[in-house]
């Protein structure tokens, strides 16, 4: 079985970006009419499963990493990884609006649309609130939030 992400680059480069779709589903065979038509109507509306990435499940590891990826989760109604895409997980600008918006709400900072296309995983986007919230909060808070991120180096480390 090919990767959603793989199908994605392979359309890219045949299609425009407005004729990708934004969620694949993958199916056994197509169901047919009696006259050896596809019976469209048959056919699934969504899922509601993580499609087959490229990339690993990981589950989040902060507490910012944990609350995007519930966003995310709840957003596009399926289990999210923070190294997943946001575009390979069928994502697109109306689901974009709908995060950033919750976001904005979750965190209390100012975050612009692009950023989810900009940083198009929960580890990327949780990178850049922490930054804000860094800025935000001033150097002496920093030193907690540099502590958080370099106990994950540190996992990551250990787990290679």
């Amino acid at each position: 079985m090919v990767a959603v992400s793989e199908l994605r680059t392979f359309l890219k480069g045949i299609l425009p970006d407005y004729m990708i779709p934004s969620v694949f589903v993958t199916v056994d065979a197509l169901p047919q009419l009696p006259g050896g038509k596809v019976d469209r109507q048959a056919l699934p509306v969504s899922i509601s499963s993580r499609p087959k990435l490229q990339t690993a499940f990981l589950a989040p590891r902060t507490r910012a990493e944990e609350i995007v990826a519930g966003i995310w989760s709840e957003v596009l109604s399926l289990e999210v990884g923070v190294d997943d895409n946001f575009l390979d997980l069928g994502g697109h600008s109306l689901a974009a609006t709908r995060i950033v918006s919750r976001v904005i709400n979750e965190f209390q900072i100012e975050l612009p649309l692009q950023v989810v296309f900009q940083s198009p995983t929960v580890a990327r986007m949780a990178g850049v609130i922490t930054e804000y919230q860094a800025k935000v909060l001033g150097e002496g808070s920093l030193d907690g939030i540099v502590a958080e991120l370099e106990s994950i180096a540190d996992e990551g480390r250990e787990g290679s």
